[in-house]
């Protein structure tokens, strides 16, 4: 349905805003993106990022507007987890069937892009104008340098908050009656660390699996990058006897990494520069609701949904509010009260549920994944999967290489794992876990609507 043009802005320049920012123009619309930060193509990257992980659902928005091929050209495909375990061999885990992969990507180098694709489209930009204050009924926003220089005002038919965490636009909702807001931010932080490519450009681990050394309460993850290079996250508590608060100096650090990390020890000097100089970043779960604000105002992604970043599907979770809304675009038209209510209604129980998902697989990553028990169980629901791909498929699959929705995925989850606990419990499971006796005892346990 073709829609009358309106006069939009959107606050905040990273993926989701300029990607909004993209759809919005292709219905016609005149764009304005406000940034309280400096130009991201103009400035070295801030030290506090964390790759981004692509999967199904980022796809199918970027290839709603004839982007995916482009943006695949600056990404690298990892169709496995790879293991380190302390004195062990490396060992892999394949994520999903034959051809199914995340994609890691820069999101530097993606965000840089996606500006770069809105302007192409018609998108203005207003970096280093922050925006101070929005008048919601109104659809005003204010701008200035500081709280207290003058500001600028502008009017617009509608406002989009797409400027994350901490958002701004949410902030002024929150003042409104009957708003609901929590934020839980969990007890470990992050920091960015690198590894280097070879003299020759090539990558020092696998290129095309996601490394990650589980440590109990705490772990490192590396995804590797097309200069050959690999963004690394090291996730630690903030306090306690392994944590951020007992590395002060690059003797306790050097300790820290040789004792935890020994197959990377050729890289300790470069991960200590990198441990002093980048900065330790907090992590937090924010829910709220309601998302919009009459037919005028609504938050998408973050500023709507913040999540901990254990599933890799905070920026797959805001491309995707971006193709659900065009959708709801594409059938109400000039209807935004319809849209904007139909919105929020549909994306809230999906955004509650992939945060809950976020969350447990932070501690299945951290705690559970060099846990022999758990591995076994990972290994008969692959092999129940494999045989009955239409009775089984995994909740990382629901999520990851679907794009049915995360409630859905966290449902059937949920039954699926009292299932396995059950077989877990089945006398000698350990030497029988490849008997035709389990495989009964899963078909017996699933519900009748998956049979």
């Amino acid at each position: 349905m073709v829609q009358t043009s309106k006069n939009i802005a959107i606050i905040g320049s990273g993926l989701v805003g300029s990607l909004l920012a993209i759809y919005l123009k292709k219905k016609g619309h005149s764009v304005t993106v406000f940034d309280r930060r400096p130009d991201i193509r103009t400035i070295e990257f801030s030290g506090r990022s964390i790759n981004l992980a692509m999967s199904n659902r980022g796809w199918r928005s970027l290839r709603k507007v004839g982007l995916e091929d482009e943006i695949k050209e600056i990404a690298i495909p990892l169709d496995k987890r790879a293991m380190h375990v302390n004195e062990k061999p490396v060992y892999f885990q394949k994520y999903g069937k034959e051809g199914e992969a995340i994609w890691s990507i820069s999101r530097g180098i993606l965000n840089r892009r996606m500006i770069d694709l809105a302007e192409e489209a018609g998108a203005q930009f207003r970096f280093n104008e922050k925006v101070w204050d929005v008048d919601l009924p109104e659809a005003k926003i204010f701008t200035g340098v500081s709280e207290k220089s003058e500001w600028k005002e502008y009017q617009y038919d509608l406002i989009f908050g797409c400027d994350g965490a901490f958002s701004r636009v949410r902030h002024k909702m929150q003042r409104r009656s009957r708003f609901d807001y929590s934020q839980d931010f969990i007890d470990v932080g992050y920091k960015e660390l690198t590894i280097p490519p070879n003299e020759d450009g090539t990558h020092k681990l696998d290129k095309n699996s996601f490394h990650i050394w589980p440590r109990g309460k705490f772990m490192l993850i590396a995804m590797p990058n097309i200069d050959g290079s690999f963004t690394c996250t090291l996730f630690l508590p903030f306090e306690g006897d392994v944590s951020f608060e007992k590395i002060t100096n690059k003797k306790e650090a050097k300790t820290f990494f040789k004792t935890y990390f020994p197959n990377v020890r050729k890289e300790i000097e470069n991960l200590i520069e990198d441990f002093f100089k980048n900065p330790t970043s907090a992590m937090v779960t924010m829910k709220c609701y309601p998302w919009t604000y009459w037919n005028k105002v609504a938050l998408v992604g973050d500023s709507a949904h913040a999540i901990v970043p254990f599933y890799g599907q905070g920026m797959n979770a805001g491309f995707e509010d971006i193709y659900e809304l065009n959708e709801l675009m594409e059938d109400h038209g000039d209807n935004w009260e319809l849209i904007f209510d139909k919105y929020q209604k549909n994306r809230k129980p999906n955004a509650d549920a992939i945060a809950e998902l976020s969350y447990r697989n932070f501690m299945e990553m951290s705690h559970k994944t060099a846990d022999p028990k758990f591995l076994l169980q990972k290994k008969i629901e692959k092999k129940f999967a494999e045989k009955y791909p239409d009775k089984w498929i995994p909740v990382y699959s629901r999520v990851t290489f679907s794009e049915r929705p995360y409630a859905e995925a966290l449902a059937i989850g949920d039954r699926q794992e009292e299932i396995m606990q059950r077989v877990m419990s089945m006398p000698e499971i350990e030497s029988n876990w490849d008997s035709e006796a389990v495989e009964n005892k899963i078909l017996n346990l699933l519900p009748v609507d998956q049979i």
